[in-house]
């Protein structure tokens, strides 16, 4: 064999090599991903076991139970029990994966929704809502639309169907992010007050969690998700990574990694919370001056085109009235 057959012989050995090691490597990572979402599963079914034994407990206790729901709200329940439980089954297949790519699982997780009933439940409404508004066109367009036309509505009617879901989520998900905004100040606030009187960050985060719903709708969520996480057997940092990177705030992964901080090594917090607030409230009263700016430039506009032409006729209309009426004079 002449050398340059033996190069070749090599450089195919190497590149056979090469892409064993590759193939290897994506079927360890894919293997690791599957590993982590059923340990994610196990856990939110975990929680989910947990939440419903307490509520049992607290019933057995002499709690009054809620009167029973009507046969429509049952039915409704168990049609949405079964679409979740159905696209739950399809979730880590190709299909689902594509379906339910990694932003929506994002925006998902920025709505509230970290447990796979509610991943399953908007595959099953994508799938659903790009099948019923085509059937819905093509039995409301029969005899009427044909052609090209019809074509093009099953089309748009399949788009339109199978986006739906995914609008109303990112709407809830910028709504969610806004929130977030809003309270971070306050909590920032409640949780220096809270360590000020001596509590810990366990019994702080119960206190936002249970009794300052009204105040931070978003944040008090997202910590009782967090608490319950914790509970289940994650630890802190676990337990808070999905709140510091699932809204893309730097302020609030600051905060978290703070909180993280007091719970591994402990330490007074007081006077980088109150530092930490100040700087929130800076930083909002220059977004609200530059947000007072725009708004003037904007009503710049709106007063030409609505007071200007009011100031004319109020000015110069009687000039223009009296000028009018001596032409008229004159003529006569």
């Amino acid at each position: 064999m002449t050398p340059i057959q033996l190069g070749s012989i090599a450089l195919a050995l190497a590149a056979l090599g090469v892409l064993m090691f590759a193939v290897t490597a994506l079927l360890r990572a894919s293997a690791v991903t599957r590993a982590e979402r059923a340990l994610s599963d196990a856990l939110d079914r975990r929680i989910a076991a947990l939440e419903a034994a307490k509520a049992r407990g607290a019933a057995d206790d002499g709690v009054p139970r809620a009167a029973p729901a009507a046969p429509s709200r049952e039915r409704i329940a168990r049609f949405l029990e079964r679409l979740s439980t159905t696209g739950m089954r399809w979730l880590d297949t190709g299909f689902g994966q594509r379906v339910v790519a990694e932003e929506d699982r994002r925006l998902l997780e920025q709505c509230g929704f970290v447990d796979a009933r509610t991943r399953g439940l908007f595959l099953s409404a994508r799938i659903a809502g790009g099948t019923v508004l085509p059937l819905l066109f093509a039995a409301f367009a029969s005899g009427r639309v044909g052609g090209a036309h019809w074509m093009t509505g099953m089309t748009v009617a399949f788009i339109v169907g199978f986006m739906l879901p995914k609008l109303y989520v990112k709407r809830r998900a910028a709504a969610r992010r806004q929130g977030v905004v809003d309270e971070l100040p306050l909590l920032v606030d409640m949780l220096r007050l809270l360590q000020g009187v001596g509590l810990s960050l366990d019994q702080s985060l119960q206190v936002v969690t249970n009794d300052f719903r009204g105040m931070l709708p978003v944040l008090s969520s997202e910590m009782g998700i967090a608490q319950r996480q914790f509970a289940a057997g994650r630890s802190r940092e676990q337990s808070l990574q999905r709140l510091s990177t699932g809204f893309d705030n730097e302020d609030l992964r600051a905060v978290v990694r703070l909180m993280i901080q007091v719970d591994k090594h402990g330490g007074a917090v007081q006077e980088p919370l109150k530092q930490f607030g100040e700087r929130l409230r800076e930083t909002r009263r220059s977004m609200l001056r530059e947000r007072i700016g725009r708004l003037t430039v904007k009503m710049t506009g709106v007063m030409i085109l609505t007071l200007l032409p009011a100031l004319l006729i109020v000015t110069a209309g009687p000039g223009m009235l009296a000028v009018l009426r001596a032409l008229s004079s004159v003529q006569h």
